[in-house]
C-alpha cells in the first residue's frame, strides 16, 4: 500500500474514533458546538422534604472540577466545614467515569451512588453532589443552586453567618453577571475545548475572549464584579478563571491570552485566591493531571505539561485599593 494511501487510512480510522469518544464526552448539536446536559436532580435544602441540619448533608466533590470547586469555596468562606462533610471523587481514565477515594453507602463509584438515589438511572453522574445521609438520597447535583442553599439556609451552624454571598441589594446585578458570564466563560471554555467542528470553536472562542474582555474592563474600576463586595458571582466566576491558564489555555485551546496576561483579571484571580480559606479549596496539580491525563480524545498520549506556579497566586493583588 502507498505511503500516501496508509496516511489517508490512518487519519481516517482515527479521525472516526475520535468523533466516536467525543460524541460520549461531549454531546454535541447539528453544528458540532457542544451542548451541556441540564442537572438532574433539583430539590433544596430548607424544604419539607430537607430541613437544614449540621451533620446530615455532605458533598461529593472532584477537585478539578470548577463546578464542583464553587460549593468547596462557598462552604469555607461560609465556615462550614462541621456542618457539611466532604468526600472526594476522582476521575478514571479506564472507564471514564469518577471514583470514589473509600466506598461510601456502598458505592464505589459515582455512578453507583446516583443509581442508589436513583435506581435505573441512565444519566449522567457528575459532580457536585449534594447528598442527604439520612435518606441516602441526592438532593441536588446543580453547583448554582448549591451554592445559592449554602449562603443562606445553614447559617445557624455556620462560623461565619454574617457573610451574605447574595445579598438582597445586589441579587439582580448578581443574576445579570451570573447570565452573562455562565455561556460564554464557564461554559464557554468547555464550547471551546469540546467544539468538534472549526466553525463552533471559532465562534465559541469569540465569545469566550470577548467577555473577558468586557470583565477586565470592569474591573478596572471594581474590585469585584458587584462592586467592593465579593458575592456568588465573583465564585462562579473565579473557579473557572483559577484553572485558565494551566488548563483551559492549553488543552481546551483558549489560547489567545492567558488570565494572567489582562490588566485586571489576574490580580483579581489572585485577590479571591487569597481570601481565608480560598486556597485550601484549590489544587491546581490535580487540575493539570486530571485534565490533561484524562481527556483522551483531546490528549492521547496523557503527558502532562510541566510550568511553574504561573499565576503567582500569592504576589501582591493590590485591588483592596480599588472602589465601586
Amino acid at each position: 500500500m502507498p505511503p500516501k494511501l496508509i496516511i489517508q487510512l490512518g487519519r481516517f480510522v482515527w479521525t472516526t474514533m475520535w468523533r466516536i469518544m467525543m460524541s460520549k464526552l461531549a454531546p454535541r448539536d447539528a453544528s458540532g458546538a457542544y451542548t451541556r446536559p441540564e442537572s438532574q436532580f433539583r430539590d433544596r435544602i430548607g424544604s419539607e422534604n430537607y430541613p437544614a441540619a449540621s451533620g446530615r448533608y455532605k458533598l461529593f466533590v472532584g477537585m478539578s472540577c470548577p463546578w464542583a470547586h464553587r460549593t468547596l469555596v462557598t462552604r469555607s468562606l461560609k465556615g462550614l466545614e462541621a456542618a457539611i462533610a466532604v468526600s472526594i471523587v476522582s476521575p478514571s481514565p479506564e472507564n471514564g467515569g469518577w471514583i470514589l477515594e473509600k466506598p461510601e453507602f456502598g458505592c464505589s463509584t459515582l455512578t453507583e451512588l446516583y443509581r442508589l438515589a436513583k435506581p435505573g438511572y441512565t444519566g449522567r453522574s457528575t459532580v457536585p453532589v449534594l447528598w442527604d445521609c439520612e435518606t441516602n438520597t441526592i438532593v441536588n447535583n446543580e453547583s448554582s443552586e448549591i451554592i445559592v442553599m449554602l449562603n443562606a439556609e445553614l447559617n445557624e451552624f455556620a462560623a461565619h453567618p454574617e457573610i451574605d454571598l447574595y445579598p438582597e441589594a445586589l441579587r439582580d446585578q448578581i443574576d445579570r453577571w451570573n447570565l452573562k458570564t455562565y455561556n460564554p466563560v464557564n461554559n464557554g471554555v468547555y464550547r471551546c475545548g469540546f467544539a468538534q467542528t472549526q466553525a463552533a470553536y471559532e465562534s465559541a472562542c469569540n465569545e469566550l475572549f470577548t467577555t473577558l474582555d468586557t470583565i477586565d474592563n470592569t474591573l478596572e474600576k471594581n474590585r469585584y464584579l458587584c462592586g467592593d463586595t465579593l458575592t456568588l458571582a465573583d465564585i462562579r466566576l473565579f473557579t473557572t478563571l483559577f484553572r485558565f491558564d494551566a488548563a483551559y489555555y492549553g488543552i481546551f485551546k483558549c489560547s489567545r491570552r492567558r488570565i494572567q496576561d489582562y490588566a485586571n483579571l489576574g490580580a483579581y484571580v489572585r485577590d479571591i485566591y487569597q481570601l481565608p480559606g480560598v486556597a485550601e479549596t484549590c489544587d491546581l496539580q490535580a487540575i493539570k493531571r486530571d485534565y490533561y491525563g484524562n481527556l483522551f480524545p483531546l490528549n492521547p498520549g496523557g503527558i502532562i505539561p510541566i510550568d511553574s506556579d504561573s499565576q503567582n497566586l500569592l504576589a501582591p493583588h493590590n485591588r483592596d485599593r480599588i472602589y465601586a
